[in-house]
């Protein structure tokens, strides 16, 4: 966890280990995500065998993820998966910081739970 922990401080200068980083590279305003934001963007143009649409970089903790699927009595897999979402949808312009903001991330990391079959 030596790694996540020092990732954590470079950037975000805060100096403990957590289960996972997003770094977005698209911005967005506050309260939008990619749908939102990007919803006039004509993807038909692009390329698929050269293009390619970087949402950014995740950095996951395996040994945080393990430690959480024994303290929230689930698999490690789902711990995984779980972690997955949460880090894709920070890429995608959703956050937690306000509690409605939370509460729409949080329904949708369920949704997309249960789509893998892995909810809790």
């Amino acid at each position: 966890m030596k790694k996540i922990k020092e990732i954590n401080k470079e950037n975000r200068n805060i100096d403990k280990v957590t289960d996972v980083l997003s770094f977005p590279m698209l911005d967005y305003e506050k309260g939008k995500v990619f749908k939102d934001t990007y919803k006039d963007f004509n993807f038909s143009h692009v390329d698929l065998d050269e293009g390619s649409l970087v949402l950014g970089d995740i950095v996951l903790s395996l040994e945080k993820a393990k430690e959480q699927s024994l303290e929230f009595n689930h698999s490690f897999i789902r711990e995984v998966v779980y972690l997955t979402i949460h880090s894709v949808l920070h890429l995608l312009g959703y956050d937690h910081m306000e509690e409605d903001e939370k509460s729409i991330m949080r329904k949708r990391e369920e949704q997309i739970l249960e789509k893998f079959h892995l909810t809790r």
